[in-house]
């Protein structure tokens, strides 16, 4: 039993062990539980099977330990010729041409989430520029109006590495205090983070927590990185010349601009990445409010949803199996507040299969291929799907498994160039079976219906034929139940029936359409939407405090040539204005620099855009005007200060 399983619904229980439960019908022995990190495939239990010679099995997932010294290139070789071996067996099953490739399982875990690791590596590396940036700014600032103290300093005797060290263990100090404080908010802030974490983005096996080893290194990230950042400013500030620091501060003498253009190009800097941060949650906001707007083709409001799976030893024929379904969807019918209730292979907009496909009447030089569903008569109106031409199944064709189709739109333009699909005959080579004659495997399309989403959200519809479910007898099905009442209340209704016709048979994942939905297909683009939206702001945050800083900075260091100024009949807005001028034109620069940088960035989270290019116009202007507009805010204000200087008191401060 998974370690997961044996918590949450049985209480860590260990007497549970070498007791028996029934699993389909057959009884089986608890022998073990497995530890937390081990979910293989997400299961709840595991079981030992046989593979039978001359078996046909459904899906089979392989996994072997490569011998000392074979490399993947060998083994693929080696699996290549089974894989021909295997297709003369079973033709209908592997395309004409085809080469095995070993994927590692760790690669395949990972491969799910790399491209969300990277968008999250990427922005918090961004923040920690902006913030040793905004460090090595501050120092600078708080090194240059102590230019006088230092030049006393080493009048007295200090020598310059007597300077760098005072500068330096002060940088450590705020340091380690800047690290304690986002200890603390890692630790209260990790909880929030994993209960936003959608299901399926992460492998079950993750254990997300305060690791002692990545504390361990973002600790020391985040006391050496304003240390290093706070090297230069303190190498600048520890080398005065004295006439030059003594003489800046002396009666009527505007203040110096020595390292100037250090404090300019951090702020350059800072605003770069700000920008690059921003136009990246722009992107994935614009792409978000893109995918939600994509058309699934299913009204999914008021639609219960579960896979129902039965005893495989009970239900050994195809007619024992679409028996039960058969009575089960006229009980679910009849229960008070539902609507109407059908069964398939399959829930959208994912999991349907794929068959080879032969038109009568149509040649062509390579293999078709479509998707292919199993449903009820009801499927079509359960799902308000829209009928664009011909009819759909009717209760007789579904019950007696009559050999007709349904087909979508896409089928239509793919393979029948637009013409007149109702009555053609397709083959589809999934329900060929070697004893028909060549008469009774072909279907007869008698419809067609819009185009529903079949491969994701994100992916285009794909050409697609739905078939009545009594063609196939398969032991786990899909139930969809649209209710005139929340569908969530009806669960253990929906049980109830079920186990009426069964106790043994089992209800996967009960819920509704619209939760599904959202889960599966929306909740890994809000995480990163609202992930990037977060370091986005705190950027802005961070360059909005970095330029008022150097802004305030810059306007007390001109106090008195504003007091000059004012004195020869300057105005105040003429003093606002050279303030602001100052810092937007810093700004410009830094946005000049950070759309090429934001590119890049798009780059990488481009897997992860919909319905929007990284290029796109609309989010590169409205993130530079937000900032644009932030930092002319952060520059106003300390220059209205400045512009209310009294010429008197500015001209007598030295």
């Amino acid at each position: 039993m998974a370690y997961k399983t044996w918590r949450e619904r049985f209480n860590g229980d260990l007497s549970l062990l070498d007791k028996t439960f029934v699993l389909n019908g057959a009884a089986r022995t608890l022998i073990g539980i497995m530890p937390p990190r081990f979910a293989w495939n997400g299961a709840d239990v595991w079981v030992p099977t046989k593979l039978a010679a001359g078996a046909k099995a459904e899906f089979w997932t392989f996994l072997g330990r490569l011998r000392p010294g074979v490399s993947i290139q060998q083994a693929e070789a080696d699996l290549t010729v089974i894989g021909h071996q295997m297709a003369t067996l079973y033709p209908e099953g592997y395309p004409d041409r085809f080469t095995v490739q070993i994927a590692k399982r760790a690669d395949s875990v990972v491969g799910r989430f790399k491209a969300t690791l990277y968008t999250v590596l990427a922005a918090v590396g961004l923040l920690l520029l902006i913030a040793c940036s905004n460090v090595a700014n501050l120092v600078l600032a708080r090194a240059t109006t102590r230019e006088k103290e230092f030049a006393l300093r080493v009048a007295l005797g200090a020598g310059r590495a007597r300077l760098v060290r005072l500068l330096m263990v002060e940088s450590l100090l705020l340091a380690m205090a800047g690290a304690a404080l986002g200890t603390l908010l890692a630790w209260g802030g990790l909880k929030s983070l994993v209960a936003a974490l959608p299901q399926n983005l992460i492998p079950a096996e993750s254990v997300i927590e305060l690791n002692a080893p990545v504390l361990a290194f973002t600790l020391c990230v985040a006391v050496l990185t304003p240390l290093i950042f706070g090297l230069t400013p303190a190498l600048q500030a520890s080398r005065p010349v004295l006439n030059d620091a003594l003489r800046d501060s002396g009666k009527g003498v505007i203040g110096g601009f020595r390292g100037r253009w250090v404090r300019d190009s951090v702020v350059v800097a800072a605003v770069a990445l700000s920008l690059t941060l921003l136009i990246g949650a722009g992107l994935l906001m614009r792409s978000f409010v893109a995918l939600r707007e994509v058309r699934v083709g299913v009204q999914a409001d008021h639609v219960f949803q579960t896979m129902l799976a039965l005893p495989a030893g009970r239900y050994k024929t195809a007619e024992q199996r679409m028996e039960f379904f058969r009575l089960l969807l006229l009980r679910l019918k009849a229960l008070p507040g539902v609507v109407d209730a059908t069964a398939s292979n399959a829930i959208p907009p994912n999991g349907i299969a794929l068959s080879k496909l032969e038109i009568a009447g149509e040649t062509h030089t390579k293999d078709w291929r479509t998707l292919f569903q199993t449903v009820s008569e009801t499927y079509f109106r359960v799902l308000r799907i829209d009928l664009k031409q011909g009819r759909g199944f009717s209760e007789t064709e579904v019950n007696q498994g009559r050999r007709v189709a349904v087909v979508n739109e896409t089928f239509v333009r793919t393979f029948l160039a637009g013409g007149d699909p109702i009555g053609r005959r397709i083959q589809l080579a999934a329900f060929n079976s070697s004893a028909d004659p060549p008469r009774d495997k072909l279907f007869e399309i008698i419809g067609v219906v819009g185009d529903v989403k079949n491969r994701g959200l994100q992916a285009p519809v794909e050409p697609e034929v739905k078939v009545p479910y009594t063609i196939a007898g398969e032991a786990v099905r899909a139930l969809m139940v649209r209710t005139a009442a929340p569908p969530g209340a009806i669960v253990n209704t929906v049980r109830q029936a079920v186990w009426a016709g069964d106790a043994g048979a089992a209800l996967l994942n009960p819920g509704t359409l619209e939760d599904r939905i959202n889960g599966e297909m929306y909740a890994g683009p809000r995480f990163g939407m609202v992930l990037m939206s977060i370091f986005g702001g705190i950027g802005l945050i961070l360059v909005m405090l970095g330029v008022y800083g150097l802004s305030a900075y810059c306007a007390t260091q001109k106090t008195q040539e504003i007091g000059v100024r004012m004195a020869l009949g300057a105005q105040a807005s003429d003093a606002l204005t050279l303030v602001v001028k100052a810092g937007l034109r810093l700004v410009l620069a830094g946005i000049a620099i950070g759309i090429p940088l934001s590119l890049v960035l798009g780059r990488v989270i481009g897997t992860q855009l919909v319905g929007v290019s990284v290029y796109d116009p609309f989010t590169l202007l409205a993130t530079t005007g937000l900032l644009t507009m932030t930092a002319a805010i952060a520059c106003w204000i300390p220059a209205r200060r400045a512009a209310r200087v009294d010429p008197v008191v500015a001209l007598r401060c030295e």
